[in-house]
């Protein structure tokens, strides 16, 4: 199957274009930039973690999701026009993720406690009989649908496609004469096998397989941990293009045979080679509406995620060949630098950064951490901030790693600074004492800034974590009393609950900031964070030493904020957030 196809009126990619102008506004990144002069683009295209990317095309436009893991809104969908700046346009999954009723009693507490690395896994996006289909893998459920005739629009629910436990990474194939295949693989955590693909039959409509799924190759000897798969038809051979080696050290691996069922040759059709990306693999080959062929995906860059690069690629002797191949073994290098594509651009942008929370929904950026609740924030569109409300705590509560309600975005690049202003509203009549909520930067550990509500008062508190995933006490490092003078405003503010006037107090509004850099390249790079506070937005001063920060479970680091208290309670506390801005190093 080719990208080019268009089987739906032109009508409908009117609309669909209409649809995208007014989705969410461009944006022009002020930490990274993949444009170069004279027409070359650099690598990485989105220097975000955008994990397992894939991509399709209709008419003159692109369209990208990637792997959401438990973060939510999930399947975030993606646009461009010329392969070098997307911008996000909407998402694939909301608020209603299936819990199947048979797992639901299990030991599995799903929508109590955060997930973290699991939920949705690998997906592929294809264009098919006027439809936008996304496909994913569940590794606890099975392997699902979702389609859409407006890709920046809702999607229909989530259909379970196929039921089973291990089962990840799939990718569908609608056929010539009207037959349909799925391609996927399995996790070996669940499945207790793993370097094996497979191809199941599928009903036409893409809802169901219509019989078993067989092996259709065995990659222990030669491909070993091949996963990730994406199914195409070209000039007659069928191929299925997955990585094999692993995520931080693996290649790109081509099988291509006959028939969907196999048996398959194998290829490798780009490397690390000498260039500074390890693990160059798990994409989406790409043919263009002007004959160019080009292939996006991933590498792993530790805290900062798998980030997304774009490949030349040209087609020798029915192998993909992908990045540049100088000394002609057929097995390219991916590249530093290119020549863009030959497409028309729409301008020079990357995903959303900043955020004045003027708007009445959630910037397409954000995403809680599991399933969500329009009953945790508000849209404050007319005072132009953002409310988050206090979530009650598990009773096995940790730390910050089990708060569910963290609305966090992605790190942007690998050198930046974000700075945001917000203030904390405790209830007064919380007891006992504990609300908290701030800003926070979060991987496998964690490092904060938060007011905390204690019983002498409002203090705002630097705070890491070590392990916090393993369920690590979080180690106190300075606080400072928040009733200090002058305030930026009115200590006092009047609140109206449930229609009963009640007096809250408010802190002042508190400048946070955070400074991130890298260290290393490749495989070997680290990254740092210092966290600073500031009262009047001019002085900042910095807190305890430069954090280390680890990535999270199959996801990059991300920032943002969080609000949690201890018990439950009619109306807890609440954090305002006035904006978050961006810069570059």
């Amino acid at each position: 199957m080719t990208m080019t196809r268009l089987l739906r009126p032109v009508v409908c990619l009117l609309t669909i274009a209409a649809t995208l102008s007014s989705a969410n506004a461009q944006s022009q990144s002020h930490t990274w930039d993949p444009n170069l002069s004279g027409g070359m683009y650099r690598n990485p295209i989105i220097d975000a973690d955008y994990s397992d990317p894939d991509v399709c095309r209709v008419g003159n436009d692109y369209y990208m999701t990637s792997s959401s893991f438990a973060c939510f809104p999930g399947l975030q969908i993606l646009h461009s026009t010329d392969l070098v700046n997307w911008e996000i346009i909407g998402h694939a999954l909301d608020d209603d993720y299936p819990v199947l009723p048979e797992y639901a009693g299990s030991d599995i507490d799903w929508h109590k406690r955060i997930q973290h690395g699991n939920y949705v896994w690998a997906p592929s996006i294809r264009y098919h009989d006027g439809w936008f289909y996304i496909y994913c893998g569940d590794p606890d459920q099975g392997l699902f649908m979702t389609k859409t005739q407006d890709p920046a629009g809702t999607w229909e629910p989530i259909v379970w496609v196929k039921r089973g436990k291990g089962l990840i990474d799939c990718c569908p194939l609608w056929d010539d004469d009207g037959k349909a295949y799925l391609s996927h693989g399995c996790a070996g955590s669940r499945a207790g096998v793993k370097s094996v693909l497979f191809v199941a039959p599928m009903s036409a409509d893409g809802t169901h397989v219509t019989g078993p799924s067989r092996i259709v190759y065995d990659g222990h000897e030669e491909q070993p941990t091949i996963e990730g798969t994406k199914f195409y038809k070209r000039n007659g051979y069928y191929y299925i293009m997955s990585p094999a080696g692993g995520v931080k050290y693996g290649w790109q691996t081509e099988l291509r045979s006959r028939s969907p069922f196999g048996p398959y040759e194998e290829y490798v059709g780009m490397a690390q080679g000498k260039s500074a990306v390890n693990g160059p693999h798990q994409g989406a080959w790409i043919d263009t509406q002007n004959g160019e062929d080009w292939f996006i995906h991933f590498q792993d860059k530790h805290a900062y995620g798998r980030v997304v690069h774009l490949q030349p690629a040209r087609w020798v002797n029915d192998w993909l060949v992908i990045g540049e191949d100088k000394d002609g073994d057929g097995c390219g290098d991916p590249v530093a630098k290119w020549k863009k594509p030959n497409l028309p651009s729409s301008g020079s942008f990357q995903p959303s950064e900043d955020d004045e929370f003027d708007s009445t929904e959630l910037g397409l950026q954000w995403q809680f951490e599991g399933p969500w609740s329009h009953y945790w924030y508000f849209c404050d569109a007319a005072n132009s901030r953002l409310r988050l409300y206090g979530v009650q705590q598990p009773e096995d509560f940790h730390n910050l790693s089990d708060i569910q309600n963290a609305l966090l975005q992605k790190f942007p690049t690998e050198n930046f600074t974000v700075t945001s202003r917000l203030r904390f509203i405790p209830n007064p009549d919380y007891k006992p004492k504990g609300e908290e909520a701030g800003f926070i930067i979060k991987g496998m550990d964690y490092a904060a800034l938060k007011f905390v509500s204690t019983n002498d008062g409002v203090v705002l508190r630097h705070v890491t974590c070590r392990d916090a995933m393993k369920g690590k006490q979080e180690t106190i490092h300075s606080e400072i009393a928040l009733d200090f003078a002058p305030m930026t405003q009115p200590a006092t503010v009047q609140y109206a609950v449930d229609d009963i006037p009640q007096p809250r107090s408010a802190t002042p509004y508190i400048y946070v900031r955070a400074k991130v850099w890298s260290k290393g390249i490749g495989n070997g790079i680290h990254s740092y964070a210092q966290l600073s506070y500031s009262i009047d937005g001019k002085k900042f001063h910095d807190v305890g030493e430069p954090f280390e920060v680890k990535e999270g479970k199959w996801i990059g680091a991300k920032l943002g904020f969080f609000n949690s208290r201890p018990t439950v309670k009619n109306d807890g506390a609440m954090l305002d957030i006035d904006w978050i801005r961006f810069k570059g190093k």
